[in-house]
């Protein structure tokens, strides 16, 4: 089941969508979240289930939800060595973090190059991957500035709340 952390999140990002029903089930418990006209959250249901199924996840069209809607993380000062290049590169080293737990995208699509290499520069609003949490996929942009130093998670890998995805130097 769901905390309730997890439920307030849900209930902020269905608000901003066109989404009026939602329902996931697996075979430890169902969630349904129901609204009436307006943005507004009328009913949530969330049980345990009795019978071994499949899951089943059924919900209306997502919309992707605009940059600044999204929810924010921190960017935290790592004391980590990287790998050594031609120079030391220990100073200055940031990690972006996954603001829940998800699918980590490298790319927007499968046949599309990463939205960020090694040695690729970075702004604050540069978009560095997509973070996919409940069929919803989330853009996650760098908050920094400065150069990818390191990718930490591989294209594809499930990601926890506040895993490292990615080391920049800050420029």
């Amino acid at each position: 089941m769901l905390t309730i952390y997890e439920l307030r999140e849900l209930v902020k990002l269905l608000e901003q969508t066109d989404i009026e029903s939602f329902e996931v089930n697996d075979e430890d418990s169902s969630l349904r979240i129901k609204r009436r006209n307006g943005n507004q959250v009328t009913a949530i249901h969330q049980t345990p289930v009795q019978t071994k199924s499949a899951p089943i996840v059924t919900a209306a069209p997502v919309v992707p939800l605009p940059k600044k809607e999204m929810i924010e993380r921190p960017v935290e000062k790592v004391p980590v060595e990287a790998p050594q290049k031609s120079e030391e590169v220990t100073e200055n080293l940031y990690k972006i973090t996954s603001p829940m737990v998800g699918t980590f995208y490298a790319a927007p699509a499968v046949d599309a190059a990463p939205y960020v290499s090694i040695n690729d520069r970075v702004e604050p609003t540069t978009i560095v991957c997509i973070v996919e949490a409940m069929k919803l996929f989330n853009e996650i942009e760098a908050e920094v500035k400065g150069e990818i130093v390191q990718v930490l998670v591989e294209n594809g890998q499930l990601v926890e709340h506040g895993q490292p995805l990615f080391l920049v130097k800050q420029a």
